[in-house]
């Protein structure tokens, strides 16, 4: 079954960028001089590439903030990281006509100061007090976007229309240029969670017994956020926000494969990637004039994902 499933994600990749709004034209796809070349090659295969890294991204990001925080509703989303990212990059857009530098670097210092804010609080509350760190990062996240609204008035039409766009979430590049960075966070978070999945298991059993095996519970997890908050950052600056991933994909994950945390990172990060990539097909499939933006998918489909998630675990307690 597990075969069968990975062979059928990766038939889904290979099949998504040949199929969208515009027919192509097999015959011409090898030629340099046709659309159908450049419609292939500059925009679909890019799409896809950067749709399977940033759904890896935000899938990897969601299981290591349920693990770290012990509390299976967190993701960076619910926390506030991506909205501090989110509200960084609008800080770009407005007031440094933003470039892509810029992005990068606003972006990622929003959802650093988030994580430095979640830090600080968490050390203050109780191990078993993880839902007031959930209702922290609710409050966060309102916060930033009413910063956000305060934005919207200094700036002119074209920024926030632009803010608007960003908002809802955007797969259309053109070209590879944007995919390298994403993908290279990806992977490097990717490597990194891997090399630290055995001390990932201990700090989700207790930190207490993480402590006394030896683990740096302080630094290990510091150093798992602020490299999961630049991944966030990175691609939150590329493709805008798109909500909910990192809640839907881990938690069917955990269903389907029945395994501690450490053992689930490879699936997390493929199947992540594979189902932004099947979201997208969806929203550039369903026959409007234009593509609907990917955030409003993957928010139709995880809004009622997440109150199933509450209505359970309260019939479990």
């Amino acid at each position: 079954m597990k075969l069968f499933s990975i062979l059928l994600a990766i038939v889904l990749i290979v099949i998504a960028p040949f199929f969208g709004q515009i027919d192509l034209h097999f015959e011409d796809m090898l030629n340099n001089a046709s659309s159908s070349h450049m419609l292939f090659w500059q925009l679909r295969v890019p799409r896809v590439a950067i749709a399977f890294f940033s759904g890896a991204i935000l899938s990897l990001a969601g299981l290591v903030f349920q693990s770290l925080f012990r509390n299976p509703l967190t993701t960076p989303f619910t926390l506030g990281v991506a909205s501090g990212a989110t509200l960084g990059t609008a800080i770009a857009i407005v007031f440094f006509a933003g470039t892509v530098f810029w992005q990068y670097l606003f972006s990622f210092g929003g959802a650093l100061l988030t994580v430095f804010v979640l830090f600080l609080i968490s050390r203050s509350l109780k191990t078993t007090q993880t839902n007031s760190l959930l209702l922290v990062g609710v409050a966060l996240s309102f916060f930033y976007s009413a910063a956000l609204m305060v934005l919207f008035f200094l700036s002119d039409f074209s920024q926030s229309y632009s803010i608007v766009r960003f908002t809802m979430g955007s797969l259309n590049i053109i070209g590879f240029g944007l995919v390298y960075p994403v993908a290279g966070v990806s992977l490097l978070l990717l490597a990194t969670i891997h090399g630290y999945r055995k001390e990932v298991k201990l700090l989700l059993a207790s930190l207490d017994f993480a402590f006394l095996k030896g683990i740096e519970v302080g630094k290990i997890t510091m150093l798992l956020l602020l490299l999961t908050s630049l991944a966030i950052a990175v691609c939150v600056s590329v493709v805008g926000p798109i909500g909910f991933v990192g809640l839907i994909v881990p938690h069917i994950i955990k269903t389907l494969y029945q395994k501690s945390s450490d053992q689930l990172i490879f699936p997390t990060f493929f199947y992540g990637g594979v189902f932004l990539v099947l979201c997208d097909l969806i929203a550039r499939n369903l026959g409007a004039s234009s593509d609907i933006p990917i955030g409003v998918i993957t928010s139709l489909l995880g809004g009622p994902f997440f109150i199933y998630l509450i209505l359970h675990r309260n019939r479990g307690r």
